[in-house]
């Protein structure tokens, strides 16, 4: 089996802080570059423990990408929460697109564990006919046109790859699928974020993430001046400052009553 190296600046984050973790994921195709500077953020300004981990088949080719399933993703964001809850008392998870559905997977399935979640521009639908044909057709090319890169700052650029795999789209499909059919198991605080002008994911994913949603304390914030990969655009550091303001008021209130606010 052929081994295929890590993209510079791909790479994996790790910074040991506090007793307070968060879980940085990153999106389909993409790579921890496109969360970096939200993990930095968190880890400088809030001082936590941060982990922003390389889903498997990411940051390196296409070609290894295809080679991985739904479950090889999850299971890797699964070890690295355990691994925080080795040395935190609390614990947010925080993703961006695809990153965002695994963290509602993880926030569905490990309440005792998972303190809050924020989601940016996460898929739970994508309504999008033609790309949903590909998921099982026969005769579906080996790679189709990549999804990534969707930035409104004409200076910002994201390591992802031109091609997603075919083979990975049924993936995607089923991990948004079991997500969204999850929702309602979802308890803990929850921040969204919806960019008004996404060309990959629907911006209605946000408030049917709200509504959907058990938590009695949830937010949705829209973003105004940034596309998909919201986390390398113009709104960067506003959804860095609000996340880090939501852990902050969260770190050990958790079990409070809080009420819902939208804009």
């Amino acid at each position: 089996m052929t081994d295929y190296p890590v993209i510079p600046g791909a790479e994996p984050f790790f910074s040991a802080g506090n007793d307070t973790g968060c879980l940085v994921i990153h999106g389909y195709t993409g790579s921890p570059q496109s969360v970096r500077y939200l993990g930095e953020y968190l880890a400088e300004k809030g001082g936590f423990t941060v982990s922003v981990p390389r889903l498997p088949g990411h940051g390196t080719a296409p070609e290894d990408m295809a080679r991985t399933t739904a479950e090889d993703w999850l299971q890797c964001v699964r070890t690295a929460l355990a691994e925080l809850n080795e040395r935190c008392t609390s614990i947010f998870v925080v993703g961006l697109s695809m990153g965002g559905t695994l963290s509602l997977h993880l926030a569905a399935t490990q309440q005792d564990i998972v303190h809050g979640v924020v989601t940016i521009n996460t898929p739970l639908f994508i309504n999008n006919p033609q790309f949903a044909a590909l998921a099982f057709a026969p005769d579906a090319p080996p790679f189709l046109p990549g999804v990534g890169a969707d930035i409104k700052n004409p200076d910002a650029n994201e390591i992802s790859y031109n091609g997603a795999p075919s083979a990975t789209t049924r993936q995607l499909f089923v991990l948004i699928a079991t997500a969204r059919e999850m929702l309602p198991l979802i308890t803990c605080p929850v921040l969204a974020f919806r960019s008004r002008e996404d060309h990959v994911v629907p911006p209605s994913n946000g408030p049917y993430l709200i509504d959907h949603v058990s938590s009695a304390d949830k937010r949705l914030i829209t973003l105004e001046d940034s596309f998909h990969v919201a986390t390398l655009d113009n709104d960067r550091e506003r959804i860095a400052r609000e996340t880090l303001q939501f852990i902050r008021s969260r770190q050990r209130t958790e079990k409070q009553t809080y009420t819902t606010i939208a804009d």
